[in-house]
């Protein structure tokens, strides 16, 4: 049978708070009354204690090891709002110290590199073929023809493992 009082001050007694304190979490909407107007004493102290701040309450303050609050949703609410500010904190030096980079500027530099490669790699073949055929004595075409198609298969290779089927995104397929 649920512990019953119409009288505030009674209420309030019995919780172990103030009377002030009880009317503002009535005013707050934090509890209610039963529909008769009456305080149930077990059932507005629960919904006190899993409201409560529990470093301003007393009620949580009041726990065996200082931890009763740790399971209420205030109580998770606030270490979650601490975890969030934490983040934002190192988010916030690890720009200050230009520990992060901008997705766009990084992309374009790793564009602008790969090319370069792909580039300096296409025209490899050219370069040294003649030099390689004088040295082995074979056709210096035939040999270009050999290592362009061997520098292909390569960055075809490197592409695909670079960049995988339908991860390109912005670019068109290659035929």
């Amino acid at each position: 049978m649920p512990e019953l009082t119409p009288s505030t001050r009674e209420a309030a007694r019995r919780i172990g708070i103030t009377e002030t304190a009880l009317r503002k979490a009535e005013q707050t909407s934090r509890i209610a009354r039963e529909p008769d107007g009456q305080w149930d004493i077990d059932k507005t102290r629960r919904r006190l204690v899993e409201t409560a701040d529990p470093v301003r309450s007393p009620l949580v303050r009041g726990g065996s090891a200082g931890n009763a609050g740790d399971g209420t949703p205030f109580a998770r609410l606030k270490v979650a709002q601490l975890a969030f500010k934490v983040e934002a904190q190192r988010l916030a030096l690890d720009e200050t110290k230009r520990r992060l980079l901008d997705v766009t500027e990084a992309n374009g530099a790793l564009d602008e590199i790969g090319s370069t490669m792909r580039d300096a790699l296409l025209n490899w073949p050219a370069r040294v073929s003649g030099l390689i055929a004088a040295e082995i004595s074979v056709d210096p075409h035939l040999l270009q023809t050999i290592l362009q198609g061997h520098i292909n298969d390569l960055l075809t290779e490197a592409a695909d493992r670079f960049d995988p089927a339908g991860l390109g995104g912005d670019r068109p397929p290659q035929p």
